[in-house]
């Protein structure tokens, strides 16, 4: 067999694969969607005749430590440390973690709540850097700062578990908005199903929102094409993507930007990993590879909780992001290969590992490598132009009923883009997105994988534009 015949094989049984691959992930996605549809409705449903102002009037709820690891957050903190403070729960203490900024973020705070230096040991001891020292506000006690030496957002969440003094956390990014009823609706799960280990809420898209005192008071859309792209992707990533897995109790994410963990169980698992750029998502599989087998254990999704954060702006920083995020899944599957298809894990070992493998970690060089072998194709006859538009068509269709549904789900239920023209927007970007954005991101995650192979560690950095700059 000549080289002809063997690139001519190859690149037939390629276009399979890729085929293969396409119906496999939008089969998979469909049955998440219909899952995530009945579990949201139901959610919304129930949630209608809970008052969640009897959990805060009583003593059933568990008092919480809110994380907020900060590095060169100067332009956000005060203001997310005020929308912190205005959280509607009994008990609950901020802790911001200081690792090491090179800006004025420790000063601001220091200035701007009055804070002495304090001593206290801590509860427990995860590895963290060297604690330089330790402030608390005199006009709001529950308000606490560490400063440290600079040792990344995993180091400095472990510095934080170590002093924190009750049995719940919030890790929290610090540029990020809560709804100040947030905490009080994900924490009750915490009392209604004593099996949870850790629940994540819902982010969204912070950039455009009119911000007053720290709290978001207005809904709009921003400016930027490319926010409102990530709208979409973080309405279809949550409500259907997140819904769905925790549904079978297979959710192997929590964003780090708000999540909340039992902190025994955490301690006991070791704290955050702080070699790998993914220390929020594996620390979530661990958790499963340490308690699943053993015991009864559950890691959700709640819907409602909101947290508010600010996505990039610029192609730049969202490569960066895009492929901070593929290193970090590629590093928290492979520390946790022995789940991969094994039946002591249940749905995580058989069903979430086997997908993330396959079409999050392996997809971006499968869909990368697939537009190049298409058109090699293409031009050597392997395939002609009719399969190349009725594939592409497919890929665009499944693709739009994917995000628009997303959408229309949330102004079925949650309906926070109240406005008529919001929903219009919204469902252009998500006809749009196909066009370009979708394929931006396969090629950042491939390059990050890329980049994996090659041993980059490097967090990245994200800039920041500030909560006031797209306020009206």
């Amino acid at each position: 067999m000549d080289l002809t015949n063997i690139l001519f094989n190859f690149l037939y049984f390629y276009n399979y694969l890729v085929i293969f691959y396409f119906i496999g992930i939008n089969v998979i996605y469909i049955m998440l969607n219909f899952l995530s549809f009945f579990e949201i409705r139901k959610y919304a449903r129930e949630n209608k005749a809970i008052n969640n102002a009897i959990i805060f009037n009583s003593n059933f709820y568990i008092p919480i430590s809110v994380l907020m690891p900060a590095y060169n957050e100067s332009r956000n903190i005060v203001d997310s440390v005020k929308s912190m403070l205005q959280l509607q729960y009994p008990e609950f203490e901020i802790i911001v973690i200081n690792d090491g900024s090179k800006d004025d973020t420790a000063d601001l705070l220091k200035a701007a709540y009055k804070m002495s230096e304090v001593s206290f040991e801590p509860s427990s001891s995860l590895p963290s850097k060297n604690v330089r020292g330790i402030y608390i506000s005199r006009t709001h006690r529950n308000l606490l700062l560490i400063d440290k030496v600079n040792g990344g957002k995993a180091d400095a969440l472990n510095a934080g578990v170590n002093y924190s003094r009750y049995p719940l956390f919030c890790a929290l990014d610090a540029d990020s908005v809560l709804d100040n009823q947030s905490i009080l609706k994900i924490s009750r799960a915490f009392i209604e199903e004593p099996d949870i280990v850790a629940a994540g809420g819902i982010i969204r898209v912070i950039n455009g929102c009119r911000i007053e005192a720290g709290e978001v008071v207005s809904i709009d859309l921003p400016k930027s094409a490319l926010a409102k792209f990530q709208i979409v992707e973080y309405l279809r990533g949550f409500l259907f993507g997140r819904t769905g897995w925790s549904a079978i109790n297979a959710m192997l994410i929590i964003s780090g930007a708000f999540g909340i963990f039992k902190k025994k169980e955490v301690v006991e698992a070791g704290g955050y990993r702080s070699d790998t750029v993914g220390e929020d998502m594996e620390l979530v599989v661990r958790l499963y590879n340490k308690y699943l087998p053993d015991k009864k254990m559950k890691i959700k999704f709640i819907p409602d909780p909101v947290c508010y954060t600010e996505v990039p702006e610029s192609l730049s920083v969202l490569s960066r992001q895009r492929n901070r995020w593929q290193r970090g899944l590629i590093d928290s599957l492979l520390l946790n290969v022995n789940m991969l298809f094994n039946p002591r894990y249940g749905a995580v070992g058989l069903v979430a590992m086997p997908f993330f493998f396959i079409f999050e970690m392996l997809g971006p060089i499968i869909e990368f490598s697939g537009y190049i072998v298409f058109a090699v194709s293409l031009f050597w006859g392997v395939i002609n132009y009719k399969f190349i538009l009725l594939f592409t068509m497919a890929s665009i269709t499944l693709g739009i009923i994917l995000s628009v549904s997303s959408i229309l789900l949330e102004e079925l239920t949650f309906k926070k883009y109240s406005k008529v023209s919001h929903a219009a927007v919204l469902f252009l970007y998500a006809i749009l997105e196909n066009f370009g954005y979708k394929q931006l991101n396969t090629y950042y995650r491939f390059r990050g994988t890329i980049d994996y192979i090659l041993g980059n560690k490097h967090w990245g950095e994200m800039t920041r534009l500030g909560f006031k700059k797209d306020q009206k």
